[in-house]
């Protein structure tokens, strides 16, 4: 079987994914689901895929790191930004220095490069993985907002310090002042270069739009080719890739608030990002789960790097990795609450102690994932002089082991936590309070554009005048009618008016209906194309949607 006939079952089984997770009466985890499915796609396939691992690592982490920048919720991670930089960074080192160590002496036989490469390596968290065990209880909007920040900034720490272990396994050589100064220029030009190209590429986008007007399917497939270039740009200037995605990301979220994309094209925008999210994460956990029994395959030569005898070990090993990760973040973790608890009584501010339970929580939402596998399998195949990559079978099994025991312990351990009591974080009211705000601003700014755009649709005829005032008049009562009940028109005008609306609307859904049955009947017949069906299917879509909404 060819790799393009596996690829094309493996999206086939993340979308099987989405529909086994929704009918099955008991709580399963999309990424388990997916794994699973990955292996039985390996038991029935004769040919597993195949990808370069520096192939396999641009292909999946520029969009996903650029999205994550994009979306991600900057007022909460500057609210949070102590613990969230702490946990990112501080976290992040903290794990592969004290993991690190408990690797090489557990397997003295991997050297002492390869163990920082895989600590660093199963640093990173997955908080999409997360997400999906927490669906069915909810964890707290704010805890969240501070996993996705830590996800976002730990994804290019981690592998940062990934990339610098897998050199120092290369060259045999670690300076830390030549490291230093390479960290400092990684860091400086994978920024620029992301920022560069997303302002490059926002401007060419308002230049075309401006000079030959905006084609949708143009403006989106340039969006989702951004991250790429941003990436190869960066490493262009052997700068950052990873960074220079996620600075990207952050870029096209403060580009997106000027607004200048057409509507259709920022909706259609969303639905194909939203669909490559969901495509690109689950075919890297159904891989995970293709490749595993290849990589369980290999635990006998993984047996023999790491000078054991069963491969029983390499699974001991595993778990112990998985402890040991789980108490570096949990010690972590609460030093950090216990400090910004002490600053806050220096202070003389009122904090509320998380709790316990709380932190619990925290430490088992790191689960590894997607970042951690696509790392792990982007190890070089050979060193410079040509000679095997030491340990490299032993470290890609192991991180995929601890993938698969944080992803179980957190689909048994978390509902059980979110389930029981004491496990509100203080969110407060300010996000609700602006967004409240900001919709009333916002219905008062409409209000008076409407009504001076009435105002110069002045006619001396009767009639025409009569028409322009009650449309006038209707559009701004939708609006008044979305304020508070005090602001609300007031008057039997506006009474019957809203009553209109009901009516209407209900009179608007018959005629929507009647219009989808006329062409679908129309199209059965052949009186009219299907190309034809669909583009007067999706005028009436869209129509009922804009009426709705």
């Amino acid at each position: 079987m060819h790799s393009i006939d596996v690829v094309l079952i493996m999206l086939l089984a993340v979308i099987a994914s989405s529909y086994v997770t929704r009918v099955s009466p008991i709580p399963l985890p999309v990424p388990l689901v997916q794994i699973g499915l990955g292996v039985l796609i390996s038991a029935v396939t004769t040919k597993t895929a195949e990808l370069d691992p520096h192939i396999f690592f641009f292909l999946f982490l520029p969009p996903l790191l650029f999205l994550d920048g994009w979306r991600i919720p900057k007022a909460g991670l500057f609210h949070d930004k102590v613990i969230v930089v702490g946990l990112a960074f501080g976290l992040v080192f903290f794990t592969v220095i004290g993991a690190g160590y408990v690797i090489y002496w557990l397997i003295p036989a991997m050297p002492l490069a390869v163990a920082f490469a895989l600590a660093a390596v199963v640093s990173p968290t997955d908080p999409v993985a997360v997400s999906s065990i927490v669906s069915r209880g909810p964890m707290p909007k704010r805890l969240m907002h501070i996993l996705e920040g830590e996800s976002l900034l730990n994804d290019a720490a981690g592998l940062l310090c990934f990339n610098f272990a897998v050199l120092a396994a290369m060259t045999g050589a670690f300076s830390l002042h030549k490291a230093s100064l390479t960290f400092a220029w990684l860091v400086a030009a994978g920024l620029a270069a992301g920022v560069g190209v997303t302002l490059g590429v926002a401007y060419l986008q308002r230049w075309l739009s401006r000079h030959w007007g905006e084609e949708s399917g143009a403006a989106i497939l340039m969006n989702l080719l951004t991250p790429f270039g941003a990436y190869l740009f960066a490493e262009l200037l052997h700068g950052s890739g990873i960074l220079a995605a996620v600075s990207a990301g952050i870029t096209m979220s403060y580009v997106e608030m000027t607004g200048r994309a057409l509507a259709i094209t920022r909706v259609q925008r969303a639905a194909v990002w939203d669909m490559v999210r969901f495509a690109l994460n689950g075919i890297m956990f159904v891989l995970l789960g293709e490749q595993l029994p290849a990589i369980v395959g290999n635990a006998a030569a993984a047996v023999n790097e790491v000078g054991q005898r069963s491969s029983l070990w390499l699974i001991v090993y595993a778990l112990v990795i998985t402890v040991i990760l789980g108490v570096l973040r949990y010690a972590w973790v609460w030093m950090s609450l216990q400090a910004l608890l002490l600053r806050a009584r220096l202070t003389g501010q009122e904090v509320q102690h998380p709790g316990s339970r709380i932190v619990a929580i925290m430490s088992l939402s790191g689960v590894r994932g997607a970042i951690t596998l696509a790392g792990v399998l982007s190890l070089p195949l050979f060193l410079s002089d040509g000679t095997p990559f030491p340990a490299r079978d032993s470290a890609i099994f192991l991180a995929a082991v601890v993938i698969l025991f944080s992803l179980i312990a957190a689909s048994v351990l978390l509902p059980w936590l979110l389930g029981g009591p004491n496990v509100t974080v203080p969110e407060g009211t300010e996000e609700e309070r602006e967004e409240e705000a900001a919709f009333r601003e916002a219905a008062c700014a409409a209000i008076k554009a409407v009504d001076d755009a009435g105002r110069g649709l002045v006619t001396d005829d009767a009639l025409e005048a009569e028409l322009y005032a009650q449309a006038v008049l209707r559009v701004i009562e939708t609006y008044k009618f979305r304020l508070t009940p005090e602001e609300a028109y007031v008057g039997s005008d506006g009474q019957s008016l809203r009553a209109a609306d009901r009516i209407e609307m209900k009179l608007r859904i018959a005629a929507w209906e009647a219009e989808r049955r006329t062409l679908q009947a129309l199209a059965r017949n052949g009186r009219i194309s299907d190309v034809v069906l669909r583009r007067l299917m999706r005028k009436i879509d869209f129509a009922e949607e804009i009426h709705r909404h």
